[in-house]
This record gives structure tokens, sequence and C-alpha cells, in this order.
């Protein structure tokens, strides 16, 4: 469905499309290149925020106004890096507490209902 998007495209949209599936239909070639596509992805931008930090981190970042805000500056550490751990601490605690009282808080009724061998669901 999300492929088929692409049509709507005027000019190229089928030829994209058809160039994706790998074919006039899905089939294999589609399953290859969405898989490499799924493994590839994730590394591409880990890679590409990566780089992005790493320079705005040499560079610094730009100002509009062209005034110094050198004064506005707090450091990361110990401000930041302290408010982030205690933070996460708390989520952790609050999963933790949510699954050691409650553990099937999210399961579905139907999980509770004892097994009938002998009925089975309409298909």
């Amino acid at each position: 469905v999300i492929t088929n998007l692409l049509t709507a495209i005027p000019y190229l949209g089928t030829t994209l499309t058809t160039w994706l599936w790998g074919g006039f239909s899905i089939n294999d070639p589609t399953l290859t290149r969405f898989f490499a596509l799924h493994f590839i992805l994730p590394f591409a931008i880990a890679s590409l925020s990566s780089i992005h930090i790493m320079l705005l981190h040499n560079e610094g970042s730009s100002n509009p106004l062209g005034t110094n805000s050198d004064i506005d500056k707090i450091p990361f550490h110990p401000y930041h890096s302290y408010k982030d751990t205690l933070m996460l601490t708390l989520m952790v605690t609050m999963l933790f507490t949510i699954m050691s009282f409650t553990p099937d808080m999210f399961n579905d009724p139907e999980n509770f209902s004892k097994a009938n061998p002998l009925v089975t669901p309409q298909h």
C-alpha cells in the first residue's frame, strides 16, 4: 500500500514503483530490497547523526543575530548529564514498579481464560 503512493507522482510514479518493487509485482526482489533498506538505513542515519554532532561540536552553532552568547551558555556536565541520569533512573524505577506489582496490566483479558482444547476459534 505504501509503495503504491509513489504512483501518485506525475510522470515518474509508475516507473519508480516498478523500480522499487524490482518488477511488476511484489516478489522476491522486493523483499530483498526492503530487508537491505531496513538493515542499512539505521546505520546510515546513525552515521549522519554522528557526523552532524561532531561538526556541531567542532564548529559551533551559528547565531543569526551575530551577537556573542557565551554568557548564556552552561556546561553540559554536570548540569544536563545529572538531569538526564536522574530522569532515566526515575523512568526505569517507574517501569520496574509497574511491572513488579501489576505484571498483567497490559495483557489481553483473553489470556486469562482457561484453554479448552475441544473449542477452536471460528475461521
